[in-house]
Order: C-alpha cells, then sequence, then structure tokens
C-alpha cells in the first residue's frame, strides 16, 4: 500500500474538489497533516459552518445566508435587467467591474449531454418564474463562451425571445474557451457594454 489508509482517504476527497488532480490533493493532504489541530479543526468547523449557514437566494439562486440575498435586497438595482450566469462565482467577476447594477440568476450548471446535465437539472424554471413577479425585460446571458456555455444561451434565447423578452448575450473581450471568473474588469465591462441581441 503506497498510503496509510487515513492519507489515502484523505487524498481521495480532496481529488474530488474541482481543479484538483492527483498531485494537488497529495500536496494538500500533507499540508492538512502539517498544520497545527487547532488549524485543522477550524477548517472543518468552516466547512460544516458554511454548510449549516448559507442557502440559495430565493428568487436569484445565489448562495445566501438570507432568504434574499444582499443583491435582490438593494434597491438601487436595476430591476428590469437580469444577468444570467451558470454559478454563483460568476457573480463575484461580474461585481468585480462596480458598474454593472442589474439583478442576477444562478443556473447552477451549464447544459452538456455528455455530462447528463440537461435543462431540467439547471435553475430554469426558478427563472420563468421571476417573470410573474417582476418587471424584467432583458435577460443578458453571461456563460462562459464555451460550447456548454452557447448551448445554455442559444436554448435560452429560444425560451424566452417568444414571451417578447430582450435577450442578450456578453460579447466582446471574452475568448472563446475562457471563464467569466478569471477575465478582469476591464475585460468584462466590455463584454457586457457590446452584449449582442440574441
Amino acid at each position: 500500500m503506497l498510503f496509510a489508509k487515513p492519507l489515502a482517504e484523505l487524498i481521495a476527497e480532496l481529488e474530488k474538489l474541482p481543479g484538483v488532480g492527483p498531485k494537488s490533493a497529495q500536496r494538500l493532504a500533507y499540508h492538512l497533516l502539517r498544520v497545527p489541530d487547532h488549524e485543522a479543526l477550524r477548517l472543518s468547523n468552516s466547512i460544516l459552518d458554511a454548510k449549516a449557514k448559507l442557502q440559495f437566494c430565493t428568487r436569484c439562486q445565489n448562495i445566501s445566508e438570507a432568504e434574499e440575498c444582499e443583491i435582490c435586497r438593494d434597491m438601487r438595482r436595476n430591476r428590469t435587467i437580469v444577468c444570467v450566469v451558470g454559478e454563483p462565482r460568476d457573480i463575484v467577476a461580474i461585481e468585480r467591474i462596480n458598474d454593472y447594477k442589474a439583478q442576477y440568476h444562478v443556473l447552477h450548471g451549464l447544459i452538456s449531454p455528455v455530462d447528463n446535465v440537461f435543462p431540467e437539472q439547471l435553475r430554469i424554471r426558478e427563472l420563468l418564474e421571476r417573470f410573474h413577479h417582476e418587471p424584467i425585460e432583458e435577460i443578458i446571458v453571461a456563460t462562459n463562451p464555451t460550447i456548454e456555455g452557447d448551448s445554455t444561451a442559444l436554448y435560452l434565447a429560444k425560451l424566452l425571445k417568444p414571451l417578447g423578452i430582450k435577450v442578450t448575450r456578453i460579447a466582446h473581450g471574452m475568448p472563446v474557451g475562457g471563464e467569466l471568473d478569471y477575465a478582469d474588469s476591464a475585460t468584462l465591462m466590455s463584454a457586457i457594454e457590446f452584449r449582442r441581441e440574441m
């Protein structure tokens, strides 16, 4: 056996994290074994605390401590525009711009038949329900410019345009295959400013 069983189990669990391969998982595991017990306990308590105290915003599906997130509660935001993103971290990327002051909606994934992710598994139904209670005039689709992001954008456009909703897609500045959370503020601002109707 290459690793003691508890270490092998820790490495296996760390490998399940996104972006963590076998080598990174081993480095993290060895690091965690070296830190003092109180630091390891603080990390595990932080994970359990986040799992216990966080929920999805009932309006936009972002991660929140309350029923509605801070962004949805902010009455200064434009309620006629909703920026649809794939993941909560994409909101953080767009908020860095400090110029976008409208609403959001998080799908919690992108359409990807290869990965068995289909429209009914995303938070699209919750987006449609918002049209009954909110004065939404435009949807900005800000999914990553990947095959999955483009498929999701096209699906949303076909679904929403018959309802008379203006559907736009972020454009200039985002490279094909790029991810929103890696883009700088100027690139994201350009992408939102030069969005195009779908």
